[in-house]
Parts: structure tokens; sequence; C-alpha cells
């Protein structure tokens, strides 16, 4: 990564109008804490966008260039990011995974002026008061976070235990699944957030009678030995384990676990099946990743394609791209993406990019099974 300069000596520039690249400032967590893997799958959708993009001729007759920076899941950190890269003059902001950190970069962004189009991260609340600078393709955690409690529900399990570590993330996502499964016949058990030690959260999940346990967790620690824990128990064969947030998506889990790992829900925003386009690219971002890529490759993917089709209607200025997100209409890889102003939602949202709760196959790990679509 390059060199952070002084942001308190620096001032907003224009994007350059002299036939030189158009400049993009791409934020992905690729150092820990943040969830490195997710990174580099957000990182070579953006890269693989960019490329097909400048291949096509580029936007206006000029190239797409990328400038990354690492937030290391620190808002602190993405905050003076996106500060660095209006100084720089990028034309726009894209990216980041981590919702918590997305939130420090959308209000520095709005308050800069400077576009942002949020490709992961979920949080409702990603600003403050309503803005016109910000837009997002990932659904909200209130639309995704609901279908998964659904699911639940569908399952037969109506005593849900969460072990959340404390987070504004985890502990929205909680929130959401109490409202939205008590009026259904569903409770939620909150597990003392001061002790996740794994015996201490399967001694809990006996004494509740809990049927189903939720990791609103960090990977690996402390997800990884509680869900080795609760594998073990005999008391706790019958118990779902699941992880709303994704973690099981990536191939670290899988890594990480083994067997372990399969049969745990998660939610991701794929499609049932990939499009034409969505299959293409799909196979690019195989190749470039060495493996197969999650949903949120393709989220970095079409971040790209949408920023792309703001600038080929010749909106390189600022204050116009962020006047623009009503007018898009980008094919992306999981579907048309339009976006609309969505009650209870600060930023312009696609609504919805599909939603899947999977999990991986008991009986082959590295295959995912579908099991409910929304």
């Amino acid at each position: 990564m390059s060199a952070m300069v002084d942001t308190q000596a620096l001032q907003p520039v224009p994007p350059r109008t002299d036939g030189s690249a158009v400049r993009i400032g791409a934020l992905v967590p690729l150092t820990r804490p943040g969830w490195v893997e997710a990174g580099q799958h957000l990182l070579a959708g953006l890269e693989l966008g960019v490329r097909d993009v400048n291949d096509s001729g580029g936007v206006l007759g000029r190239p797409l260039e990328l400038v990354v920076r690492d937030t290391a899941a620190d808002p602190r950190r993405a905050a003076a990011a996106v500060e660095e890269l209006a100084g720089l003059g990028v034309a726009a902001l894209a990216g980041e995974y981590h919702s918590v950190v997305a939130r420090a970069a959308a209000a520095k962004a709005d308050a800069l002026g400077l576009p942002f189009l949020c490709s992961s991260a979920v949080l409702d609340a990603l600003t403050e008061q309503p803005t016109d600078r910000v837009a997002r393709l990932a659904p909200a955690q209130s639309h995704g976070w609901r279908i998964y409690g659904d699911f639940l529900l569908g399952a037969g399990h109506r005593r849900i235990a969460v072990a959340a570590q404390p987070s504004v993330y985890w502990e929205s996502g909680a929130r959401i699944l109490r409202e939205h499964l008590a009026p259904r016949g569903g409770t939620v058990i909150e597990l003392d957030k001061g002790s996740l030690a794994p015996s201490a959260v399967c001694d809990a999940l006996v004494d509740h009678g809990a049927t189903a346990l939720l990791l609103l967790t960090g990977l690996p620690e402390p997800a990884v030995s509680i869900v080795r824990a609760v594998r073990g128990d005999k008391r706790l064969g019958d118990i779902l384990l699941g992880a709303p947030a994704g973690q099981p998506e990536l191939a670290e889990w899988a890594a990480l676990l083994g067997e372990d790992g399969a049969g745990i829900p998660f939610l991701r925003y794929l499609p049932e099946r990939l499009g034409p386009l969505g299959a293409r690219v799909g196979t690019a971002l195989r190749e470039r990743l060495g493996r197969a890529p999650s949903f949120v490759a393709f989220e970095g993917y079409d971040t790209v394609a949408v920023l792309a089709g703001v600038l080929r209607t010749g909106e390189v200025d600022r204050e116009r791209m962020a006047a623009s997100w009503a007018g898009v209409a980008v094919e992306g890889t999981r579907g048309p993406i339009r976006f609309s102003r969505t009650a209870g939602i600060s930023v312009w949202q696609w609504v919805w990019a599909p939603v899947q709760v999977a999990d991986r196959d008991p009986a082959a790990p590295d295959r995912f099974r579908v099991l409910r679509t929304g």
C-alpha cells in the first residue's frame, strides 16, 4: 500500500480533465484485524471491473485507474484515507466490506462532497442523515436478516441464542432478528457478551433450551473456538449453528474448521443462476483469485460497472455524479441495477440484490447448498 500522506495539509482538488486517467478511490480491508479474504475478493472484483472497462475503451476515451487504500477494519484509518483520496482528486470512492468502517467512510465522503458507492457493507444507518452523495449495492441489513429470520422459523427454530461481540453491527443484527421474530413466536436469547468462552456458551445453550445459536462474532476467534466446542458437546447434537454475516462463504472458514464448518447457514447475495455476464465474470474472477469467487467479488465488479455507467454520461464532476444515482440503469453480474430511495435507508439503495440463505454441504464441504431465497 502506498504511504499515507499528511491529510491535514491537503485541500480537495477537482478531478483532472486533461485526458489522463479517471481515478477511483478504493477502500478495502487487506490486513488484520480486517477480514482479509473478503478484502481480497472485493479488490479482485474492482480490478477486474476496471480492466474490462478499459479494454472496452474506458470512459469518454479515458482509462479508469484504481487508487487503493487498506482500511484494516479501522474506521479512523478509513476516514483518513477518504480525506487523502479526496485531496488526490479522485472522481469517486468505491468499496469497503465492514459496515462500521463503511459508515465512517460515508460520513467523511459526504462531508467532503465526494461520491461514494459502497460495495458490500449492509448497516441500515450508513449515514446519520439522508445524503445524495452515497449509494449502496449490498442489501440493507434489515432486509437480509429478516429473510434469515424467516429461514429459522421455517426450519422450526423458536428459541434462538446469539453469541455477539460488542459492535454496532452485531447489536443491530440482534435487534432486527428480535423485532422480526417476536411477533411470529420466536425468542432471541442474548448470551452474556462478557463471557463468550466456548464452554460457557455451551452451558448457556443447555440452560436456555435454545435450538439454534447464531455466531455474531469475528473470524477466526471467537467463532472457530465456539463452533468446535458446540460440535464436540454431546448435549448439543441437535442444535443449529448459524452465521448470518456470511463467515462460512470464504475459504478461510473451511480451512480452519473442515467438516465442523459445514451445515452452518449464512447469507450471501447471489442469484440462483448467474446470467451470461455473471458467468463470464465468475470464470475470470476464479482465474484471478485461484479459487471460487464469493459474492463479495461480484459486488466489487458491479461497483465499477455502475461508476463507469455514471461516468459515461459525462458526469465526471463530483456534484453531478452525486446527483446521478436516480438515473443509473446498469446490467450487473447479478441482475439489473437501479437505485432508489427506501424507507429507513439514508443513502441511495439498490432494491434489492438477490439474497440466499446457504450453507456448506456436510456431505461435501466445498459445495454450497441454497436453503432459501428472498
